[in-house]
């Protein structure tokens, strides 16, 4: 099955969803999803694959165990690629990101050793530099409000410095090149854009231990 888009009902099916979380709902539109949410995101998957490698759709169940939020299920689809790609849908429309969202304790370690490297740091800003200029936004997220412990509050990459994480990110609102293969398109376009990130923190950051 090829890839043509999803189309609106995959939309109003999480409008539907956000305004009536329910296993009611669910249980009645469940047809809806199989078929205008799942069934276009396993073929997406399917045509990504060759250039990104495999991926999955993340369960549509909360884990409401340890949550004040007891809603049954997530407003939005997610989908990882194993390159580091994420594919979010929902009613307010599509996102898409890439990098790392939250290093753990060694991965920071090597990311801010290399930030502060003189040789090394400075190619980071070029790779970010880079990636907005093709009109890609880069964020840091877990980001401090002051240098990590043992690192100067005046370094002159500090901004990076202070991030537990790094990705790209753009979002695009409901429009009706969604239901069409120009979705597939600019999500390629977006990760092509987006690889040099990654493939700096797969270089100096690596995976965790």
């Amino acid at each position: 099955m090829t890839f043509r888009g999803w189309p609106s009902e995959a939309l109003e099916f999480y409008e539907g969803l956000v305004a009536d979380n329910s296993k009611t709902y669910w249980t009645a539109h469940l047809p809806v999803y199989e078929e205008r949410v799942k069934a276009p995101a396993l073929a997406l998957l399917a045509d990504l694959e060759p250039e990104f490698g495999p991926g999955k759709i993340f369960r549509p169940y909360r884990d409401v165990r340890f949550s004040h939020d007891k809603t049954p299920y997530k407003d939005h689809l997610g989908i990882w690629l194993e390159f580091g790609g994420y594919i979010q849908l929902g009613a307010d429309g599509l996102a898409a990101g890439c990098g790392m969202y939250q290093m753990s304790s060694d991965q920071l370690e090597r990311y801010r050793r290399t930030i502060v490297d003189d040789h090394l740091g400075p190619s980071l800003v070029t790779v970010i530099a880079g990636i907005e200029a093709a009109g890609v936004t880069v964020h840091g997220h877990g980001t401090l409000k002051t240098a990590p412990r043992g690192f100067p509050k005046d370094h002159p990459r500090i901004d990076l410095l202070r991030h537990k994480g790094l990705t790209t990110w753009r979002e695009w609102e409901p429009a009706p090149w969604m239901d069409t293969s120009e979705a597939r398109d600019r999500i390629t376009d977006f990760f092509r854009t987006s690889r040099p990130l990654r493939a700096w923190l797969d270089h100096h950051v690596g995976p965790p231990a």
